[in-house]
């Protein structure tokens, strides 16, 4: 490398670095100089963009501009007088303060001594060489820009942010309107001007009115409507002249700001150049309006519901139903004669609709009062609404029944009349006590069940103590409250076969027909009696089927045949006959209808080798079971195949149906669904795709439920708990049926978990019943227990000698059920961790993570 000759040589190299060093110093030279005057402009530009000088009088914004301008001048005097220009030997020196050893210095040295040695020459151009390698990596450095020590409070910072603020939420172009404010501007105006606003209320939502565009002289404004007004210019040219406010302090006329509240129609008229003239006209808030809809009426269960229809101009807020009792109307007699306990009215929020105008709806208000102490008893309903304004109107009186649920058993209706007359007045308790000791005085003549004869006692003996020691508020309470837990179970009763919910049905749809029932409550009796009947009927078919032909021959001959065709169309015409009010006729029909369905009999085959009534639903239950088993894998099948279109139906990896194998199409079915193959179906389940599993779910469902008419231990504790089980099971089977319509595949999923969970627990529960049924009958139970020793339950095992469900045998014996226990939550396990997997997939095999 070729030394430099002289500092001409030497700047041409460092052209480019040195130009930047210079342009740092002097970008830091400026900076430290003019930074106050900076940090002025770009506040005063923040204040105008953001538009604060029209928020102050026009004094205050010259008088701060005059004030901007003059420490303006001073501060940027100052930095004039502080700057300093950059030299190049300054920037040079802070180029060459960058390297290590001044190598920029160092090339334009010369050799002091030893010029004329050559060995020391050499050494001084070795110096310089390396120099000259330094010199070529010089960069620029970076200026000094830092200004604590010139503004310690950071008031440069302050006006950067306000200007970025004013970037964002104001205008440059409102820079321009300081202009406008000058004197000289407003002396060279062709005149006073005005402006004027009229805001209506918030709640009518319409927008705010600028009066210069309002044409014509008719001025319409909603109630309660404010009007704002400003005069620009000499005061006084411009004047005000109203009649709609009715200001008790009004300001001048004069004043170039008028703001006030149109309380009346009149006159408003702004005087002077330019002045205009209006015709202020009122438009009123009209009151809102409502209306009853009808009667109140009451379901079945009690719920009443009230319709109703309300409307206001711009909307309703709120509403109220106050229900006071109607003394005058209530016949007093009996435990209504005594004067009645003070109870203040009820007090109940009408539904509003959530969405949606509220300016005309019709809503129903639904409550239960079957509880209270005014129920079925006259009543006064009013009804009101309000507005946004606070106008309240009310509907007058209307005096009708408060709904509350009836009963038709005479029993429960005789206890909710002494439960009625209880909370009427506490003066009533005696009355009431000797009332239900009378009706318990011969039990086996009134009540079917003697667990509500002990619980009538229990109660009668609580009021009778409570009356000699003075009844109390909070004992009055309790007593209606056990009162109606017992005429519920006396109206609705503990009905375990199918026969005796027949006969209750038709009891209570009779006894409805003689109490004027309202058209709803007789139509669902109606309803119950029709699914009283079908239980009957399948449990007559069952039994029917246990006999052999001769048996059945036999019994064609000795009983009345009936089809099921015919009793629906016994049914239809007594439903017909009372919608039609010939009530006479219905009862008479429905007399005739239990004369038939008493007359049906059949006689349950006796025989050595025939099974028992238990046996043939722990059969069918295992049968369930296993159908419901089968619909959950076709469930999961489904769902994996939701997100993979890409796989045929049934070809899902490591898919495997009830009865294994991967995709199998069929075999993911129950029993009786898996024959695709042999009946030559591909395997796809194409065969059976035209019933889908909703359909099969619901199917399922209405077997259970025929199984649930057919099963033994009625009145156990176990046969209550296998049918309580079992009503589980049904529940879950509907929410399963459901979420398959809605395609939900994993909810059905876990409904179908739950059912059959709770199939297995009424299994059980049937298992210990029919225990408990062979071990009071010894002979019985010798021969049922031979032959179930030789069958199986759902799961496998030997269900024991004595007809208990289950024995200490495990499903699978050795190593094996472990290993594959294994395996099968390792494989949930690597599922559940795959990112890739649909989320609803994840989400189920967590919750059987969780679960298992």
């Amino acid at each position: 490398m070729a030394l430099p000759k002289g500092p001409g040589l030497v700047m041409r190299k460092l052209r480019l670095p040195l130009a930047l060093t210079w342009g740092g110093l002097m970008a830091q030279a400026v900076l430290r100089a003019f930074w106050p005057l900076i940090s002025i402009v770009l506040f005063a530009l923040a204040l105008t963009m953001l538009g604060l000088h029209d928020l102050v009088p026009v004094e205050v914004v010259w008088g701060m501009g005059a004030l901007c301008v003059l420490a303006a001048v001073v501060t940027g005097i100052r930095g004039i007088r502080r700057l300093q220009w950059p030299t190049q030997a300054q920037a040079l020196a802070r180029l060459d303060e960058t390297l290590p050893g001044r190598p920029i210095q160092a090339l334009l040295d010369d050799q002091a001594i030893g010029s004329t040695d050559a060995a020391s020459v050499a050494v001084w151009r070795a110096h310089q060489a390396r120099m000259a390698e330094r010199v070529a990596t010089a960069q620029a450095p970076a200026p000094d820009l830092r200004l604590a020590r010139s503004d310690p409070f950071a008031l440069r910072y302050v006006a950067l942010l306000t200007f970025l603020v004013a970037l964002l939420f104001g205008s440059i172009w409102r820079v321009a309107t300081v202009a406008d404010m000058a004197p000289s501007k407003l002396d060279l105006a062709s005149g006073p001007a005005w402006e004027g606003w009229v805001e209506p209320p918030r709640y009518t939502a319409k927008p705010t009115l600028y009066l210069a565009d309002v044409r014509g002289n008719d001025l319409p404004v909603p109630e309660g409507s404010r009007i704002t007004l400003r005069f620009y210019g000499e005061v006084g040219a411009l004047s005000l002249a109203e009649t709609v406010s009715q200001r008790g302090e009004a300001p001048p006329a004069s004043d170039p700001v008028q703001d006030f509240t149109v309380a009346r129609n009149g006159e408003l008229r702004i005087d002077g150049p330019g002045g205009r003239g209006w015709a202020v006209r009122i438009v009123p808030d009209a009151a809102p309006e409502i209306a009853i809809e009808g009667t109140a009426e009451a379901e079945a269960t009690g719920e009443m519901k009230l319709p109703f229809t309300a409307s206001d101009d711009y909307g309703v807020i709120a509403g109220q139903a106050v229900i006071a009792l109607d003394q005058d109307a209530i016949v007093r007699r009996y435990g209504l004669a005594a004067d009645p306990d003070a109870r203040e009215a009820l007090l109940v929020p009408l539904p509003m609709p959530i969405a949606g105008d509220r300016r005309a709806f019709s809503e129903t208000l639904i409550e239960d009062y079957s509880k209270h102490a005014w129920a079925n008893l006259p009543v006064t309903f009013t009804l009101s609404v309000e507005d946004a304004a606070g106008q309240v109107t009310q509907t007058p009186a209307t005096a009708m029944v408060l709904p509350a649920r009836r009963f038709f058993d005479p029993l429960a209706a005789a206890v909710i009349e002494q439960r009625r007359d209880l909370l009427w007045a506490r003066a009533n308790a005696p009355r009431v006590a000797q009332i239900l000791r009378a009706v318990s005085h011969r039990p086996e003549d009134l009540f079917r069940s003697q667990t509500a004869y002990l619980r009538l006692r229990f109660i009668l003996r609580r009021l009778e103590t409570a009356t000699i020691r003075g009844l109390k508020a909070e004992q009055q309470e309790e007593l209606a409250e056990a009162l109606w837990d017992l005429a519920i179970q006396l109206e609705e009763g503990d009905l375990a076969d199918a026969l005796e919910r027949l006969r209750r049905a038709q009891e209570r749809l009779s006894e409805a027909m003689k109490d004027g029932a309202s058209d709803q409550e007789i139509a669902e009796l109606m309803q119950e009696l029709r699914q009283a009947t079908d239980n009957y009927l399948q449990q007559l078919s069952r039994q029917a089927q246990q006999n052999g032909e001769q048996g059945d021959q036999q019994q064609a001959q000795n009983s009345m045949q009936m089809t099921q065709d015919d009793l629906q169309r016994m049914m239809d015409r007594i439903q017909e006959l009372m919608e039609q009010g010939r009530m006479a006729e219905a009862e008479q029909a429905l007399q005739e209808l239990q004369q038939m369905m008493e007359n049906m009999r059949v006689t349950q085959g006796q025989g050595q080798g025939s099974q028992s009534a238990g046996q043939q639903a722990m059969e069918g239950l295992a049968e369930t079971l296993r159908e419901q088993q089968g619909l959950s894998d076709q469930a999961f099948r489904d769902l994996q195949e939701q997100f993979n279109p890409g796989a045929q139906a049934g070809e899902s990896q490591g898919n495997q149906g009830r009865n294994g194998g991967q995709g199998r199409g069929q075999s993911h079915q129950g029993e009786g669904q898996g024959r695709g193959q042999a009946d030559g179906d591909d395997g796809d389940g194409t065969q059976q795709g035209q019933e889908s599993l909703a359909d099969r779910q619901q199917a399922l469902r209405d077997e259970l439920g025929r199984q649930q008419g057919r099963m033994p231990g009625a009145g156990t504790p176990a046969g209550d708990a296998a049918r309580e089980a079992l009503d589980r099971a049904g529940r879950a089977m509907e929410g399963a049926e459901q979420s398959l319509r809605q395609d939900d595949y994993a909810g059905a999923i876990d409904q179908q978990s739950e059912a059959m969970e709770a199939l297995r627990e009424g299994m059980r529960a049937l298992g210990e019943a029919m225990a408990e049924q062979q071990q009071s009958q010894p002979g019985q139970g010798s021969a049922e227990g031979d032959m179930q020793t030789q069958n199986r339950d759902p799961l496998g095992r030997n269900t024991g000698s004595n007809g208990s469900l289950g024995s200490p045998e495990n499903l699978l014996q050795g190593e094996d059920v472990y290993r594959r226990a294994r395996e099968l939550l390792d494989e949930i396990r690597r599922r559940s961790g795959e990112g890739e997997r649909p989320e609803v997939e994840r989400n189920y095999l967590q919750r059987l993570l969780e679960r298992f």
